[in-house]
């Protein structure tokens, strides 16, 4: 895996970015990009997959949002995921899932948060009228899988966001059949507060 420095940007002028997504980050609040965000934006814009070194409160869910609103289909073109976005708690995948649709100001959006403890009648009821965005705990959306309701044949972007995190609880099983169910030519995005040697083992295997 090739390490890659990018140079921070002062401004999200100088990213290659719409003008609805510009809009919509100046509604939001958002005055400079965070290093995060000046490094993992323009290499996901680019398709690569992506490993960033990132704690909670860096502004990294904005970091793998904004490429991937940026590049989504419209649901007239296509009702099936194109992103699907895991975490390994169902208060983070709760909180990205409002980051997301704060970012999609501006964009016809559909987002779907599928975690445990929530409605899975409601889910299901979601994915069938057509998503573009999922976000998701590995259980929740390994139980999607086994029902068929989650369907992944469209899907081009997969984040792993606290990475660390979800192989210390034991996810990895449901992580990689996740990932294996998800088409081989696709980008992969993969957040992680540190880099232990199962988190760079996993990326070795699916990136």
């Amino acid at each position: 895996m090739n390490q890659i420095e990018i140079p921070e940007v002062e401004s999200f002028e100088e990213l290659d970015l719409s003008p609805v997504m510009r809009r919509s980050l100046a509604k939001a609040g958002f005055e400079k990009p965070s290093p995060i965000q000046s490094q993992l934006i323009p290499l996901a814009m680019d398709g690569l997959d992506v490993i960033g070194q990132a704690r909670t409160g860096t502004g990294k869910t904005a970091a793998f949002s904004i490429p991937i609103l940026e590049q989504l289909d419209s649901l007239e073109d296509c009702r099936d995921p194109q992103a699907i976005v895991v975490v390994p708690t169902r208060e983070l995948a709760d909180q990205v899932g409002r980051e997301a649709e704060r970012l999609a100001w501006g964009y016809p959006t559909e987002i779907a948060v599928l975690a445990g403890g929530k409605n899975i009648t409601r889910q299901l009821r979601q994915l069938n009228n057509g998503v573009q965005v999922v976000v998701g705990t590995p259980g929740r959306l390994h139980d999607h899988l086994q029902r068929r309701s989650l369907r992944t044949d469209n899907v081009w972007c997969v984040v792993l966001d606290e990475a660390d995190r979800m192989l210390d609880i034991g996810f990895r099983p449901q992580i990689e059949r996740i990932l294996r169910k998800c088409p081989r030519k696709r980008q992969t995005l993969l957040l992680s507060a540190t880099l232990p040697t199962s988190v760079q083992r996993l990326a070795e295997s699916y990136m």
